[in-house]
């Protein structure tokens, strides 16, 4: 029986895939293949048909095949706006979730600052990002994109005598345009649990 999180992620990808959005690998942007869309998501290669999500070659039909479901549906002809960076505080009606986000995306990272310094041009290369802008001051910052047109500025201050390690998240201009603001958390608590997971597994 089809779990709770893979009704939802068939019926997006249903919607994503009819005929009528046959255009749907130019609003991604993907790669087309057959019925198959090939794109990168969350630092990973995803795969998106209409009846999965895949990630390096194995099906996920939980959170993050949510995600990606749901960007597919929601993703238009509009490009990315990156500036102003916003964060999430600043979205509208983001306060319900402000606490849930700074946990899960920004604090979850504090112990891994120093790791993901070395880590930088790893991390940049599996997110198709670079360095990002300082408009928060910081010592280092990345920019990364978890999903095509979703950016995501990391903003890090190392820590020192005085203080200790601190993170920060921004989102591109536009972000809402491709994503409820609900799923626009998730997406920065999942982009940082996989920061985490490369911090801890090259530790």
């Amino acid at each position: 029986m089809a779990t709770h999180y893979e009704r939802l992620v068939l019926a997006n990808l249903a919607e994503a895939c009819r005929e009528a959005a046959s255009d749907i690998h130019k609003r991604i942007p993907a790669r087309k293949e057959g019925s198959a869309y090939h794109f990168r998501a969350f630092g990973e290669d995803c795969c998106l048909t209409q009846e999965s999500v895949r990630f390096s070659g194995k099906p996920d039909m939980g959170p993050r095949g949510l995600l990606v479901s749901l960007y597919a549906r929601r993703v238009g002809p509009e490009p990315i706006r990156m500036e102003p960076f916003k964060a999430f505080r600043d979205l509208p009606n983001s306060m319900p979730y402000q606490g849930a986000f700074s946990a899960n995306c920004e604090r979850r990272l504090i112990p891994h600052v120093s790791r993901i310094r070395v880590l930088s041009e790893q991390i940049k290369a599996a997110f198709g990002g670079g360095d990002g802008a300082l408009p928060l001051g910081g010592d280092f910052s990345l920019l990364l994109f978890p999903l095509p047109k979703i950016a995501l500025t990391y903003v890090f201050y190392l820590p020192d005598e005085e203080f200790p390690a601190s993170v920060t998240c921004l989102f591109s201009a536009n972000a809402l345009s491709f994503m409820p603001l609900d799923g626009l958390a998730d997406v920065g608590e999942y982009t940082s649990r996989r920061l985490a997971e490369m911090a801890s597994r090259s530790g």
